[in-house]
């Protein structure tokens, strides 16, 4: 996370809506010899009971190093997009980088494996509501013998969430003309991810929080 405080003042009520909305991240652990282990993976977040349900291929070596609660953290990303000192229209400036991200810090454990049916259809059933009018996906399209051997590929986790951290890089620190000018640029020549959605946040009223 930024440690400037202009870019950390979002309420945790947000920041949770967004991880909830964007429900695909990036989930560490600690090895317990060797480099962190990673592994990208979608998630259904519950912002009531503090926990993101999630489930991992058998075979992922995450899943023989969480054998009972371990310290995780699970990274959300949003819009992204370089910034050229140029689109400030003032002197004086640097290249930066504007973007979103959530940072979910706590416990990851197992959950029994008679949840694993109940986790995915809830997961599956999160995204196929975003695609009405399409009829919405449902494991009994699957032949019955094929979804038992699928499901037993695959393992149920939870992450009981202790800390939720956010980032909202969107200019906060610089004039607001000066903000509204990098985001017309950057909403016509922004390099990133999703960069016409980074420029209308900037282009939201913002308040910085170092100057009140």
């Amino acid at each position: 996370m930024h440690p400037n405080p202009s870019f950390r003042a979002t309420a945790k009520d947000q920041n949770l809506a967004f991880a909830r909305e964007r429900s695909f991240g990036v989930l560490t652990i600690s090895a317990a010899d060797g480099p962190p282990l990673i592994s990208h993976i979608p998630f259904l977040l519950d912002p009531d009971t503090n926990t993101a349900d999630l489930h991992l291929v058998r075979s992922n070596p995450m899943t023989r190093a969480v054998q009972g609660s371990v310290a995780a953290r699970l990274a959300v990303t949003g819009p992204d997009s370089y910034v050229s000192p140029d689109w400030y229209g003032v002197g004086d400036q640097v290249p930066t980088w504007n973007y979103v991200a959530v940072h979910l810090t706590g416990q990851l454990e197992p959950l029994p494996q008679n949840q694993l049916s109940d986790l995915l259809e809830r997961l599956s059933q999160h995204f196929e509501d975003q695609l009405l009018p399409k009829p919405a996906w449902h494991h009994s399209k699957m032949d019955a013998d094929a979804y038992t051997r699928m499901l037993r590929m695959i393992m149920p986790f939870r992450l009981r969430i202790d800390t939720v951290d956010g980032t909202w890089k969107l200019g906060q620190n610089k004039p607001n003309d000066v903000r509204q000018r990098a985001a017309e640029h950057m909403h016509t020549y922004g390099i990133g991810s999703d960069v016409r959605v980074l420029a209308a946040l900037m282009q939201s009223p913002i308040s910085d929080p170092s100057q009140e």
